[in-house]
């Protein structure tokens, strides 16, 4: 049995990693990542892990698993920022308010299929401008859905969150244990 990441994502690579799993590969999924019209954000994440997941080739045994990360601020599902511009932008009207990641997880292990959403909210500090414009000259924003990480210094700009810590970071270890779990897959 082998065990394939189906992300680019070298967040979720570490996150693996961190949870014990070592003898695992990369399949980087080629796929279009625009969203099916009509989903809610939820649902969109959960359709775009499962056609990541779907995407990788396995043998039999293999162990694939898939993620995606849709950040929202209400209903506006906020994408990586093309530029610095636009980072500062998210950054100002995240600051001061919640807003909601959703990662969708599916894994696939002979023909079975699980796919799950892990729902955390984040509550961002107030920022001013001149926070925002410095957090933004980091580089950190670029590559982010809504424009921070908060596993590096993104986390200064984080008041609190309820729910999954590592959700916010691409990847719900804890629902992914149990979900690997239920195919025979113990990370304990």
């Amino acid at each position: 049995m082998g065990i394939i990441l189906a992300s680019a994502s070298p967040r979720r690579f570490e996150l693996l990693g961190k949870v014990g799993l070592r003898d695992f590969w990369v399949s980087a999924p080629e796929i279009d990542e625009n969203p099916p019209p009509g989903l809610s954000a939820p649902e969109i994440a959960a359709a775009l892990s499962r056609k990541k997941a779907e995407s990788v080739n396995a043998g039999p045994g293999d162990v694939i698993i898939a993620a995606d990360t849709v950040v929202c601020f209400g209903e506006k599902i906020l994408g990586k920022p093309a530029n610095a511009e636009e980072a500062e932008k998210t950054l100002a009207m995240l600051a001061g308010n919640m807003h909601t990641v959703y990662t969708g997880v599916t894994v696939l292990k002979d023909g079975k299929a699980l796919t799950e959403t892990e729902t955390t909210q984040v509550y961002m500090r107030e920022l001013s401008q001149a926070q925002i414009k410095r957090y933004v000259a980091t580089g950190e924003p670029q590559g982010k859905a809504g424009a921070y990480g908060i596993q590096e210094r993104g986390a200064l700009l984080i008041k609190r969150v309820e729910g999954d810590f590592y959700n916010v970071m691409g990847l719900p270890v804890y629902r992914l244990s149990l979900m690997l779990g239920r195919l025979g897959v113990e990370l304990l």
